[in-house]
Parts: C-alpha cells; structure tokens; sequence
C-alpha cells in the first residue's frame, strides 16, 4: 500500500504540475494517471488501496467540504437564499428529465433505466466546484455577488437530492416501488444535517474557548467528529434522512459565524491537507475508469452527456431569473454549475452490480461524464471567471 500511495502522489503531482505549465487544468493529469495505473490498465495500484478506495475519497470530500464551511459567511448564504436554494434540485431535475428525453433514443434503454441513469449523471460535484470557488473567493472574484458562496451552497444540497432519486428508482427498478414516504428523506436530511452539524459546530466553539487545544489537534478533533457524522448518515435507514455532508459543512459555516479567528487558522491547516487529498481523490477517481466501456459507449453516450448539460444550464439559468446578476455573470455560473466526478464515481457502478440489465451503459456514461466534465468543467472556470466576474 505505501508504495501505491507514492506512486499516486508522485505521478499525480507530477503530470498535474506538467499539464498546469500548458495551462491546462491539473485535474486533468491527477485522472489521466489514475486511469493508467488503475487496475483496468497498467494495474500499479495494490490490492489494499483499491479496497479501500471509497473510503479514502469520502475523506478526501469531508476535507474540501469543511474547508468550504469555515471559508463561508452565514451573511453571505442569506443573501443568496433563494437562488441557492433552487440551484440544490432544478438543475439536477431538469437535466434528469432530459436524460430521460434523450437516453431511449440514443442508448436504447427503458424510461426507467434512462431515470436511473440520469439520478447518476446528473449531480455536480463539490470536490470540482469548491476548490474553484474558495480560489475564487481568496482572488474576491464575483464575492461582492456572492457568485462563489450561491455555487458551493447549491452544489452540496445538490447531491443529497440526487443521491434520494437514485435509492428511489433503484428500489423501482429491483421490484420495489416509490411513494410519497421516500422523498420525506430530501428536507429531513438537509434538516437535521444543518441542525446537528450547529449544534456541534456550538460546542466545539464552547470546547476551544475553556481549553488551550494547538491547531493541529483541532483539525484532529474535527475530522474525527466529521468521520462519526458520516458513519451515521451511512447507517440510516428509512424515510427520515440525515446528511452528513451537510452537516459537516454546517459545523464549518458555524464556526466561521460565531469565531472567524478559529475558522481562519483552522482553514489555514485544512488547506494544507487538501493538497494531498486532492491527488488521493482524483487519482482514485480516474483508476475507477474502464478503457473498453468508454471506447465502446461510441458517439451516443458523449452527445447524451452534452444533451443533458443543456437542461442542466437552462435550470441554472431559471434558478438566477430575477436576480441582481449580470448576464456574464450568469454564464458563468451556467459553466461553473456543470463538473462531475465523485457522486458518479461512488455510485456509478451500482445498477450493475444489482444486476441491471443496462448496468453496463449506465456505468459508461457515468466515467465519460467525469472524463469529459471534470477537466473541462474545471478549464472553462480557470479561463473565465477573470473575463466574466468583477473583483472586488
């Protein structure tokens, strides 16, 4: 396993670094060399640390996650509100409704199959979006807007209300049906995530002011709290939910509210474990990349995966009406809104191992969804927040 994990940190670095100098996105690297030594190529990676790949990259989120919390203003979320709000489920809705448009005729799958699928393709994802926008904020591009804050709220409510559609029309694929009960579990887990995620955001605030605790020790603390949160989130069953991501980005935004000083110099060593993190995820994310899926989806699959971007941008766009933003500003939050990777990696392949009949294109789409979102989602950001947002 170490020597994996060198192979990953080097190679990653290495050829992100190379692809950065070319002003292309490093991301793009980090997958590239994921892809060629994940087991379905060179296979360099040891057994151990693809078993516990899942785990790593979860971890790899709740680091970006919390840094996203203790970098964003609790003003700055309520005057976002209702935008932020609507970006969490009609982009998502409506670019599962154009799968299930377009995914019949071009990949010959049932509406079922073609609604599983689009629950698949169609979250954002915070491990693209966040890092952007933290970046965005510390340059105070489109802040006086609130541009990045309404992306990063928007984007992890996003995947709690796909990821509810996906158990859904998995359960109705496998025999099961859908009632109004299943969809209690979307406001119950965004609920009760924020909630927790302040109550212990309050107490960890209480804790750091009657004891002297170094930094480090903090992070510690907060990752270890931030483990147990999704652990719990995992072991839920039913119809009441609970969201350990969001709750783990309240407990950041809480204490940023309540002290900017600890936020501050937390943030600063959450940082720092990003950069490691970054590599881990997705390097990870590229060795769970098939070749021969991907080179036998053909041409249908790249045009359903654009096809389905186009409503995603149009929701966006309905989510911004009647707001203060420019048009460019608009555009740009349309090019920021559209990454995948992490939610497709975790769940891609399950409709094929639960023996879906079309488990095998679903997965496709769902890898060619990150290879071609991810870089570029990630490159059209890097090249455009400077011509379209304002600095402050």
């Amino acid at each position: 396993m170490l020597l994996s994990l060198a192979i990953i940190f080097i190679l990653g670095f290495t050829l992100g670094e190379i692809l950065n100098k070319f002003k292309l996105p490093r991301l793009l690297g980090m997958l590239i060399i994921g892809i060629l030594i994940g087991p379905n190529a060179f296979n360099y990676l040891d057994e151990s640390i693809l078993s516990i790949s899942s785990e790593l990259r979860r971890i790899a989120l709740i680091i970006i996650l919390t840094r996203a919390g203790l970098n964003m203003d609790l003003k700055d979320l309520r005057a976002v509100g209702r935008p932020a709000i609507l970006m969490s489920f009609i982009p998502a809705s409506l670019e599962i409704i154009g799968t299930i448009i377009i995914a019949p005729k071009l990949l010959g799958i049932s509406l079922l199959d073609s609604a599983i699928l689009g629950t698949v393709i169609a979250a954002v994802s915070p491990a693209v979006i966040v890092p952007k926008m933290l970046k965005l904020i510390g340059e105070r591009y489109g802040i006086k807007e609130k541009i990045p804050q309404l992306i990063m709220a928007g984007s992890s409510v996003d995947d709690v209300f796909v990821i509810v559609l996906f158990t859904s029309f998995l359960g109705l694929a496998k025999g099961g049906d859908i009632s109004a009960l299943n969809f209690i579990r979307i406001p119950t887990s965004i609920i009760f995530g924020v909630l927790v995620g302040v109550l212990i955001g309050l107490a960890l605030i209480e804790l750091f002011r009657r004891f002297t605790i170094d930094d480090s020790l903090k992070v510690v603390l907060v990752l270890s709290i931030s483990f147990i949160l999704v652990t719990i989130e995992d072991s839920i069953t039913g119809n009441i939910g609970f969201s350990g991501l969001l709750s783990i980005m309240s407990i950041g935004i809480t204490i940023k509210r309540v002290r900017p000083d600890i936020a501050n110099d937390i943030g600063l060593k959450y940082s720092s474990l990003w950069s490691g993190a970054e590599l881990l995820l997705f390097v990870l994310v590229g060795a769970t990349v098939d070749i021969k899926y991907v080179s036998g989806a053909g041409l249908s699959a790249v045009i359903l995966i654009f096809g389905a971007l186009v409503f995603r941008v149009i929701g966006v766009y309905i989510c911004l009406l009647k707001t203060e933003l420019s048009t460019r500003e608009k555009i740009f939050s349309m090019i920021a809104y559209c990454p995948k990777a992490t939610v497709q990696a975790a769940i891609g392949s399950i409709p094929l191992t639960e023996g879906l009949a079309s488990g095998n294109i679903i997965l496709t789409v769902a890898v060619l969804a990150i290879i071609i979102t991810a870089p570029l989602g990630s490159f059209a950001i890097d090249y455009s927040y400077k011509r379209l947002l304002n600095k402050a």
